[in-house]
C-alpha cells in the first residue's frame, strides 16, 4: 500500500478550505496575507539605501501603509528606499488599490480557468458591484480603465518632471506618482515633497483630479460614461447622484473654508499670490478625502483648518473606490434620515427613489463602527505616547483609520507599539471594521424561528 500522498494531493485540500470561505473572511486573510509578503520583501537586501536601519516594525508599518492604500511614513521614502525598494512600494499599492482579489480572478480569467459562483459573490463583496452575472466583464473594464487613467495621468506629470529631472528621472517620477494619486495611497519620492508645486496648476490639478477619480470609485465612473455615451438607455444610478452631490458639497465647502481659514496664515496660503491660494486650498480640501498629498505643511494649519480635515477624512471617499473612511453615500443616507426625522416623515426619499430601511441601518452601523474604532485607537495611542500632543494623536488615529496619509510630522516621533496600533488601524481601515466584524464573528445569523414582541417604550435622543 503507498502511504504517500502525490504532489498535488494538497490542492484540493486547499481549495476545499478556500471554498468553505466567506468573501469577507477571504478579504480579511488575503490583506493580511499580502501584509506579511510586503514585509517580507522590504526585508530583502538592496531595499533600503546604504545608512538606513528600519526595524521590523518599521518595515511592517510601511508594508501594511503600502498595501492599505494609506501613505503614512515612518521615514522619507526617497531618502530611505532604492529605487528597487520604491517599485515595491508602489506595486503593493497597485495591488491594494485596485483589490488583491481583483488582480488573482482577472490573472485566471486571462488563464483560461473558470470562476465560480462564490468566487463571483467574493468579487461583488471586494469592489461593491450591483449584481454577480456581470462582475468578470466588470473586473476587466476597471483593470483597464485604471491603467489608462493612470497613463494620462503619466503623460500629463511627465510634461513637468521630465523637463525638471530629464527623460529617465522625469518618467519614473511622473509615473509613481500617478499610480500613488488614482489609488490615493500618498507615497511621494519627489525631492522636496509637493509644496513646491502647491502654486503649480498642471501638478496640483493633475494630482487632485486623479484622487478625485479613484475616490469616486469605479461603478459611479462607468456609470457616468455609459449614461453619456447611451444617453436615456442607461439611466444615472441614484447612488451615482448621491456620491457626485455630497462629493461636490464637500469639495466647494472645504474649499471656501481652508481660503477662509488660511487666508493671512503666513505658513500656509499667506505667503502665495491669490490664484495660488485657490489652488492650495482646493488640493487641501481634495486630499483629506483620502488622497494623502499635502502642498502646504499641515502641522502649520489652524486650529480650525486641522478639526476640518479630520472631519473629511472621516467621511472619506466613496464606495467601491480607492479611498477610505465612512464613505459619502453614508453621510447622505446618515444626513437624509436626521433631516426626515426633524421633519416627521417615515420613509427616506433620494431623486424620487426610496431608500431602503436597511440601507439606514447599514449606514448606522458603518459610521458606529468607524466611530469606535477611532475611539478605542486614539485612547491607545494616548496612553503608549503620553508626550505627544492631542491634536497630533487624534490627527494621526483619523488618517490611518480612514487610509488617508496626512499627517502633522508626528509619524516618525510615535513609538513601536504606537505604530503596531496604527498598523491593525490601518489593516481595518482597509478592508472595512463591518467586513472584519463579520468575517471573524463567532456566530453567523439564523433565523430561530421566535419572534419576540416589540418593547416601544425605550427613550432615544
Amino acid at each position: 500500500m503507498n502511504l504517500t500522498s502525490p504532489p498535488n494531493a494538497s490542492r484540493p485540500v486547499r481549495r476545499a478550505l478556500l471554498a468553505h470561505l466567506a468573501p469577507p473572511q477571504l478579504i480579511a486573510l488575503v490583506y493580511m496575507g499580502a501584509i506579511v509578503l510586503g514585509t517580507a520583501l522590504l526585508h530583502l537586501p538592496g531595499i533600503t539605501t546604504v545608512g538606513t536601519h528600519l526595524s521590523f516594525v518599521d518595515l511592517l508599518f510601511t508594508a501594511t501603509s503600502a498595501i492599505c492604500i494609506t501613505g503614512l511614513v515612518v521615514v522619507d521614502t526617497a531618502e530611505a528606499f532604492t529605487r528597487l525598494g520604491q517599485w515595491i512600494i508602489l506595486m503593493f499599492s497597485q495591488l491594494g488599490g485596485l483589490g488583491i482579489l481583483t488582480f488573482g480572478t482577472l490573472f485566471a480569467f486571462l488563464m483560461g480557468r473558470r470562476v465560480n459562483f462564490r468566487e463571483r459573490l467574493r468579487l461583488v463583496q471586494q469592489i461593491n458591484a450591483l449584481d454577480v452575472g456581470g462582475v468578470i466583464p466588470l473586473v476587466r473594464i476597471i483593470f483597464l480603465y485604471t491603467l489608462a487613467a493612470e497613463a494620462v495621468g503619466t503623460l500629463l506629470l511627465a510634461l513637468r518632471f521630465v523637463p525638471q529631472f530629464g527623460w529617465g528621472e522625469g518618467l519614473y517620477q511622473a509615473f509613481f506618482h500617478a499610480v500613488s494619486a488614482y489609488n490615493n495611497v500618498g507615497f511621494v519620492v519627489l525631492p522636496g515633497g509637493m509644496t513646491p508645486y502647491a502654486q503649480d496648476p498642471l501638478v496640483s490639478l493633475t494630482i487632485a483630479g486623479l484622487i478625485i477619480l479613484g475616490g469616486l470609485g469605479f461603478l459611479v465612473q462607468l456609470n457616468l460614461v455609459r449614461h453619456l455615451i447611451e444617453g436615456r438607455r442607461h439611466r444615472i444610478l441614484v447612488y451615482s447622484k448621491l456620491t457626485l452631490l455630497t462629493t461636490g458639497l464637500l469639495l466647494i465647502l472645504g474649499t471656501v473654508l481652508i481660503l477662509a481659514l488660511e487666508w493671512s496664515n503666513p505658513q500656509t496660503l499667506g505667503a502665495l499670490g491669490n490664484s495660488g491660494k485657490i489652488l492650495a486650498a482646493f488640493f487641501q480640501s481634495v486630499t483629506p478625502r483620502s488622497g494623502g498629498f499635502a502642498t502646504v505643511e499641515i502641522s502649520s494649519l489652524t486650529n480650525a483648518s486641522l478639526f476640518l480635515l479630520i472631519a473629511l477624512m472621516f467621511i472619506g471617499a466613496n464606495s467601491g473606490s480607492t479611498g477610505g473612511g465612512i464613505k459619502t453615500s453614508t453621510l447622505a443616507i446618515l444626513v437624509g434620515s436626521a433631516w426626515n426625522m426633524v421633519r416627521g416623515r417615515g420613509e427616506l426619499i433620494a431623486f424620487r427613489r426610496r431608500i431602503l430601511p436597511d440601507n439606514v441601518v447599514r449606514a448606522g452601523t458603518v459610521t458606529t463602527l468607524y466611530a469606535l474604532l477611532v475611539f478605542i485607537a486614539f485612547f491607545a495611542l494616548l496612553a503608549t505616547n503620553p508626550k505627544l500632543g492631542f491634536t497630533h494623536l487624534l490627527f494621526e488615529t483619523v488618517s490611518a483609520a480612514a487610509t488617508v496619509g496626512l499627517s502633522m510630522n508626528t509619524t516618525p516621533l510615535i513609538n513601536d507599539p504606537g505604530l503596531l496600533i496604527l498598523t491593525v488601524l490601518m489593516y481595518l481601515g482597509r478592508i472595512g471594521p463591518v467586513t472584519f466584524a463579520v468575517a471573524f464573528s463567532l456566530q453567523r445569523q439564523r433565523s430561530t424561528g421566535i419572534e419576540y414582541p416589540a418593547e416601544r417604550d425605550i427613550l432615544v435622543g
